[in-house]
C-alpha cells in the first residue's frame, strides 16, 4: 500500500484551505493519506474532522515549542525527521510560497530530489522508478516536464491548479509526533502578525476588484473599496500600486503577492504585466475595465469595458444601488 504524506499548511490557528487542494491532489494517488500538521495552535480535533473529509486518515501532530508559529528551519527540519520516521511513498504539499519552503528545507536536510509547482500528480508517481511530471515555470508562461526518480518522492501541486474537493470522510485518527529540533532553527520564526479586519481574505474572495497604476492614487481606490463591502469581495492592486505606497503589500495580487482564484476578479486601470498575470490567472472570469483595448490585461480578460474607471466605476455603483432599492 502507498503512503502519501501531505504537509498540511496552517496561519496562527487556522488550517489553510490549501492543504485541502494539496489531499486532493494526493487522492489520485490512490494510497493511505497521512497529514503532517505543524504545532498545537490548530485545533488538532477541528483539524482531523477537516481533512478526514478530504479523504485523509491519519492526522500527526508534530509538538514543539518551535512550532507554536511558522518557521521555515523548524518545519522543514521536523518535516525531514517526520520523512526519516514514516517513511512514505510520497510526500506533497501545495505549491504556495510556504509550502515550497518547507518542501524544500527537508529535501535539502535529506539530500532528496524536490519537483515544485506540478500541474497535478499522476499515479505512476507512487510506484514508479523514474516517473515525468509537468511542472509550471515562468508564472504559467511555460510547462515543463520533469524527470523525477528516488526513493521518496517529495513534490508540490501548483496553487489552484486542483480544486479542493470534499468526499464527507470520517475524521482521520489523530497522533503525536514530537521531533528534536536543532536550537538554530529559531533564527527564523514568525514572532508577530499584524491582524487584517474579519471577513473573507484576498485569496479566497469570491469576487476582488483589483486597481492599477491607472487609479492614480490612494484615494482613489474609495469606489473599489465601495464596491468590495457591496458585493461581499476584496480589493486587490498591482505592484506599482505597493511600489507608489498607495495599498499595503498584502493587497497586491501577483507573482511575489497573493494568488487569487475568485469567480470574478474585476481589473481597473492595471496593464497585466505577466507578474501580475500569475497571480490573476486562477480567476474564473476576469472583466477589465481600461482605457487602452491593447492593454495585455484586456487581451487576456473575458469581458472588456473600454472608458475611464473613475466614471466607469461611479456608474456601477450606482447601478447596483438602484437595484437594491
Amino acid at each position: 500500500m502507498t503512503d502519501i504524506l501531505v504537509v498540511a499548511e496552517s496561519d496562527a490557528d487556522v488550517l489553510s484551505s490549501a492543504t485541502l487542494e494539496a489531499i486532493t491532489a494526493a487522492r489520485s494517488l490512490e494510497g493511505t493519506i497521512h497529514v503532517l500538521l505543524f504545532g498545537s495552535s490548530v485545533d488538532a480535533d477541528e483539524a482531523a474532522a477537516r481533512v478526514g473529509a478530504f479523504g485523509a486518515e491519519e492526522l500527526h501532530v508534530a509538538e514543539h515549542e518551535l512550532l507554536g508559529d511558522y518557521g521555515p528551519e523548524a518545519w522543514g527540519q521536523a518535516l525531514a525527521l517526520a520523512i526519516d520516521d514514516m517513511e512514505p511513498d510520497v510526500v506533497v504539499a501545495c505549491g504556495t510560497s510556504k509550502g515550497n519552503e518547507v518542501l524544500a528545507q527537508a529535501a535539502a536536510r535529506l539530500d532528496l530530489p524536490f519537483v515544485a509547482n506540478c500541474i497535478d500528480l499522476p499515479g505512476e508517481l507512487a510506484d514508479s522508478d523514474d516517473v515525468v511530471l509537468t511542472r509550471v515555470q515562468w508564472g504559467g508562461s511555460l510547462l515543463e516536464e520533469a524527470s523525477l526518480s528516488a526513493e521518496t518522492r517529495i513534490v508540490s501541486i501548483s496553487h489552484h491548479a486542483v480544486e479542493a474537493e470534499s468526499i464527507d470522510g470520517p475524521a482521520a485518527t489523530t497522533d503525536t509526533f514530537v521531533p528534536e529540533l536543532h536550537d538554530t532553527v529559531a533564527r527564523s520564526l514568525c514572532v508577530g502578525r499584524e491582524m487584517a479586519e474579519a471577513g473573507v481574505t484576498l485569496s479566497t474572495a469570491p469576487i476582488v476588484f483589483g486597481g492599477g497604476r491607472g487609479v492614480g492614487s490612494a484615494d482613489a481606490f474609495a469606489p473599489l473599496e465601495e464596491l468590495a463591502s457591496l458585493m461581499g469581495g476584496r480589493v486587490g492592486c498591482s505592484r506599482a500600486v505597493t511600489n507608489n505606497g498607495w495599498r499595503p503589500h498584502r493587497d497586491q495580487v501577483g507573482q511575489t503577492g497573493t494568488r487569487i482564484a475568485p469567480e470574478l476578479y474585476v481589473a481597473s486601470g492595471i496593464s497585466g504585466a505577466i507578474q501580475h498575470w500569475v497571480g490573476a490567472m486562477a480567476s474564473k472570469k476576469i472583466l477589465a475595465i481600461n482605457t487602452d483595448p491593447e492593454a495585455n490585461m484586456v487581451v487576456k480578460s473575458d469581458y472588456f469595458v473600454q472608458g475611464d474607471l473613475h466614471k466607469v466605476l461611479p456608474a456601477v455603483i450606482d447601478e447596483i444601488k438602484s437595484r437594491r432599492g
